[in-house]
């Protein structure tokens, strides 16, 4: 046995030269995986410049050094890759998404709190954009509430401040203007916390509604975070 069932670890083997050599890549490895944190999972491009300890989750058709470790956790080392297998229950934070994965045994699934054997299972999500206000009484969103989300509340930070002739403003739905908040401040930094009293869900892809009370808008800019629950499939 040259490697540890779980981890992918080196071992020393008897009367082995130069251990250090595989106690110092063991110890990379677990330096890494421990507290797993890949920086993407969709670079198919290895960085030029390689940093020792950061991993990497390889996608589908990456090429150069990574070309045939389709799935596989690259992680910086000595200049190069050492490349592990996850496992189905293994967890990562995934730096360029800003969200936890659970590996199902073939891939890394987002947001997973469950997963059962077959792939089902309750994700929880942020659906986050930064939203530029329209002249006028309403400016209407992007879609941003997925469809099928059980949405537990939206919460809103104002980046740069509303302007206009407006004195508060609104935060919801179209048909619900004030469902997310109401009396919300125009201010630099100002915000929204609009938590739900009970989950609503949405079986249509969905957008914001910001209302303005007591006037106009004619400007700002807006980050808005939906905060869901989704339920995925069982695979076939």
């Amino acid at each position: 046995m040259d490697e540890t069932a779980q981890l992918n670890l080196p071992l020393l083997q008897p009367a082995q030269a130069q251990k250090h050599v595989t106690v110092n890549e063991a110890m990379m490895r677990l330096d890494a995986l421990v507290q797993l944190v890949l920086v993407s999972r969709v670079l198919a491009t290895p960085p030029a410049v390689i940093s020792d300890g950061v991993a990497y989750g390889v996608p589908n058709g990456a090429v150069n050094d990574w070309a045939g470790h389709d799935g596989e956790v690259a992680i910086g080392s000595n200049g190069g890759w050492a490349f592990v297998t996850p496992k189905a229950g293994w967890s990562a934070w995934i730096t360029d998404e800003g969200q936890r994965a659970l590996h199902d045994g073939g891939n890394w699934r987002s947001g997973m709190v469950t997963l059962s054997p077959f792939g089902a299972g309750a994700r929880l999500g942020v659906a986050e954009i930064e939203h530029t206000i329209a002249v006028g009484a309403v400016s209407t969103t992007s879609t941003v509430i997925p469809s099928h989300a059980v949405v537990l509340g939206v919460t809103a930070r104002v980046v740069n401040a509303i302007t206009g002739s407006l004195s508060t403003w609104q935060l919801g739905t179209p048909g619900a203007p004030d469902r997310f908040g109401s009396g919300l401040g125009v201010g630099e930094g100002s915000w929204a916390n609009g938590v739900l009293s009970s989950p609503l869900t949405y079986y249509a892809p969905t957008a914001l509604e910001l209302t303005a009370t007591g006037g106009d808008f004619t400007g700002g800019q807006v980050r808005l975070s939906v905060h869901f629950l989704e339920l995925t499939l069982p695979s076939i």
